[in-house]
């Protein structure tokens, strides 16, 4: 039996797995490491503790692996998008890494606006200036930082940088690199018009490559530690959404992903660069050859349900707490929630909205509030399904990934409110499956990642919309839709209150 090996690098751990031909996952290993919060809106890594963890995940791996080495044909990764990582002419890092969820450069947005234009930067990137990308990143540096700038040579990704240190061989592949900012997504080339207009050297952008591109083997001294074969073929990979949606079978037209964790994404598969979405939701280069895939996001999907568990069930496990969801009524009895608890992402790309629970009274229980949670959650995921929809995509089935596919009421909730058939994996490894199916990919074992899927990726339940239902919740969600500019001014407003 032959193996691959999925590395999944994620903002708290690295996962790594080891996957054989029947797209069984035999051994997993994950390892975590710090993030460093010095001030309100930081979010640093050190670049070192991912590569360090990584390889001491691969040697644990290697030593509960009880068969040859050598028949470990290949390895690719998946990683947290967006995080910048700089180099200095030595190959060395320069500075922390500065996450996908520091919110430090709004300024920095701003000056990408006023010196490239929104409308050119849709053009280019197909998306908007977020604090989040890595261009901004790039920008608060120089702004800030000009003697560390000023000795940067190249900058990297996340997974880009771990695979430098396992290989020796220095590449950004096109899923990551379009949520930089800095690439023309639909051409797949960096643009060296957008490093111009703001005064930065496009030598610091790495050569690109393809997420299935055979990209080097690990060197002799990783081998050492780690106790893989040095001619184990390593993989470029991808992001960590496009290879949620390669492990989630995202292979085709019409196939829709719903992953709830911390965040929440509604991504879609395209297979052209050519659709126009004015910026509404995320355009990136997707992990499969020549292919595209949009994505909404809420930004406090999972993390709203554990917000709510920790202030008010603390003592319960989620298992009770959701246990009588299904006892309250469609709409919670009157009872309307927000989850914009840290702001939110799409529709709205708006830092200071906050959440709201509407329509509370005296005959509100906890049920009522937890599936209001709930269903708050899944009206905010459907926000970028009619997005999709109206813009002429046709959202039909949908497969449910992280916490929401843990519970079955809350996957027939995502079935009434999206109106399509949710489908429960049997085995759910997202991201780090994905890479593992680059990996098995660009080994041969498969003429294609959908061939690949077909059998790595097995249906456990099927999820259909009741008709009653859909016409309830399509009801209430015109509701939902309309707190958000009720609560803008008002929300604003109580901000000069906060600490």
């Amino acid at each position: 039996m032959k193996y691959v090996i999925g590395v999944d690098l994620g903002t708290s751990a690295v996962k790594v797995l080891l996957v054989n031909q029947d797209g069984e996952v035999t051994k997993e290993v994950a390892r975590d490491y710090p993030l460093f919060q010095e001030k309100t809106g930081y979010s640093e890594q050190d670049p070192n503790d991912w590569v360090d963890q990584t390889m001491k995940g691969l040697s644990d791996l290697l030593h509960q692996f009880e068969g040859n080495p050598d028949d470990i044909e290949g390895i690719s990764f998946s990683g947290q998008m967006h995080s910048l990582v700089l180099l200095d002419e030595n190959k060395e890092v320069l500075r922390n890494a500065i996450l996908w969820n520091d919110t430090r450069t709004t300024k920095e947005c701003e000056e990408i606006y006023d010196r490239v234009g929104k409308d050119h930067l849709l053009d280019i990137t197909k998306n908007i200036a977020l604090e989040g990308f890595t261009l901004p990143k790039i920008l608060w540096v120089k702004n800030n930082e000009p003697e560390i700038f000023n000795k940067a040579q190249t900058f990297m990704l996340p997974k880009d940088y771990v695979r430098y240190k396992l290989t020796g061989m220095l590449h950004m592949e096109y899923s990551d690199a379009a949520g930089t900012l800095l690439l023309n997504v639909k051409e797949k080339e960096w643009s060296k018009e957008i490093c111009a207009l703001l005064d930065i050297n496009p030598d610091i952008c790495p050569p690109l490559v393809d997420s299935s591109d055979e990209v080097g083997t690990i060197t002799a001294e990783v081998a050492e530690m780690t106790g893989m074969n040095p001619f184990t073929r390593v993989f470029a990979g991808g992001a960590d959404n496009a290879c949620g949606a390669i492990g989630s079978g995202i292979l085709e037209e019409g196939k829709t992903l719903a992953s709830i964790g911390t965040s929440g994404v509604v991504l879609s598969y395209e297979a052209s660069g050519d659709k126009d979405f004015q910026g509404k939701v995320h355009y990136f280069n997707h992990g499969a050859p020549d292919a595209f895939y949009t994505m909404g996001v809420t930004l406090a999907a999972g993390y709203s349900l554990s917000w709510f568990k920790d202030v008010f069930a603390k003592d319960i496990d989620f298992e009770e707490l959701l246990a009588d969801v299904n006892t309250a009524p469609i709409g919670s009895n009157g009872l309307l929630f927000t989850p914009y608890i840290v702001g939110e992402r799409t529709p709205h790309v708006d830092a200071n909205i906050r959440g709201s629970f509407i329509g509370m009274d005296a005959s509100h229980e906890m049920k009522h509030f937890t599936r209001a949670v709930l269903e708050g959650i899944t009206f905010s995921l459907n926000e970028s399904v009619e997005i999709f929809r109206e813009n002429g995509k046709t959202i039909d089935t949908v497969v449910s990934i992280g916490g929401g596919a843990k519970n079955e009421n809350w996957l027939q909730m995502q079935a009434d409110i999206f109106n399509a058939k949710i489908i429960k994996l049997s085995s759910e490894q997202g991201p780090g499956m994905g890479a593992a199916m680059l990996a098995a990919y660009g080994c041969g074992w498969f003429g294609t990642l959908q061939d690949c899927a077909q059998t790595f990726i097995k249906e456990d339940e099927v999820y259909y919309p009741i008709k009653d239902n859909v016409e309830n919740y399509k009801a209430i969600f015109k509701f939902y839709q309309e707190v958000f500019p009720l609560t803008l001014t008002l929300n604003k407003q109580l901000m000069n209150y906060r600490n």
